[in-house]
Order: structure tokens, then sequence, then C-alpha cells
């Protein structure tokens, strides 16, 4: 694959289409199962009360991979992220109900860089929280 997206075609401010994504109880046990990460915060309510959470939460790599969604769908191919970081600011609360939680998530071209890379800035919000700070990718593009 190569990005659909051409460098030249880019300038710093570009905004990439922002996308909502559900996350439900069983979108958890799912990406459990798939992870191997099984700790009891992500899907035992009483548990994660009892260690001080308000609820189930969504695994942190699980919201950043949700994030990060909104570039490799704007590129077209996700081997176009050569780097991407986040620092987990706020949790995902998953309600126990047939709607859960939706994630938000935007971003913006921050800078064009070197070798036809550029920064995109995401910002990813939950429940009107900023769940993911400093969430940023570097993607080659065409």
């Amino acid at each position: 694959m190569t990005a659909k997206i051409s460098y030249d075609d880019v300038e710093v401010g570009t905004e990439l289409p922002a996308q909502t994504f559900g996350v439900t109880r069983a979108t958890l046990v799912q990406y459990a199962g798939a992870s191997g990460d099984f700790n009891p915060i992500h899907w035992n309510e009483k548990f994660a009360k009892e260690v001080g959470l308000p609820d189930v939460i969504a695994h942190g790599m699980f919201t950043m991979a949700e994030a990060v969604r909104v570039v490799t769908d704007w590129t077209g191919d996700p081997g176009a992220v050569v780097e991407y970081g986040v620092r987990f600011t706020k949790p995902v609360v998953v309600p126990n109900d047939d709607q859960g939680a939706t994630i938000e998530v935007s971003g913006k071209v921050a800078a064009k860089l070197d070798d036809n890379t550029v920064r995109v800035d995401l910002v990813a919000m939950s429940a009107g929280q900023k769940v993911l700070g400093m969430s940023r990718a570097v993607v080659r593009l065409a």
C-alpha cells in the first residue's frame, strides 16, 4: 500500500475527517481476548469501583488504536504511520448498557517535516473530556 494523500497537497492546518467510535462492554471483552489484557478493571464493574474507578474503563491501548484510525483512514495506508505516541489523560468509562461510550477523534496537520512526512496532532474526547494528551503521529505521504 501507499498513502493516497500527496505531501504537496497538504498544508499545515489541514483537517482530517473526524470520526466517532463506539465502545461497549462486549467490545472490551473482544479486545481483551485479542490483546491478552484481562485486567478486571476492563470488564468487572465491582472490581473497577473497588480500586477507585467510576466504572469499567476501556483499555488505554484500545483507545490509542481507535484514535490513530483517523490517520490511517485518511492516508489509506496503515504502514504510512512511522511514529505515534500519546499520553493517557482520562479513562474512557464504559457503562453497562446498550449504548456504551463513544470516543470522538479529530486531527489536524501540525507540521510539514522532511522526507514527505507530516506531523498530525489528534484530539480524542469521551464524555466531554480529553482522554489522550500529546497524541501525535508522524505520517509518510505520497
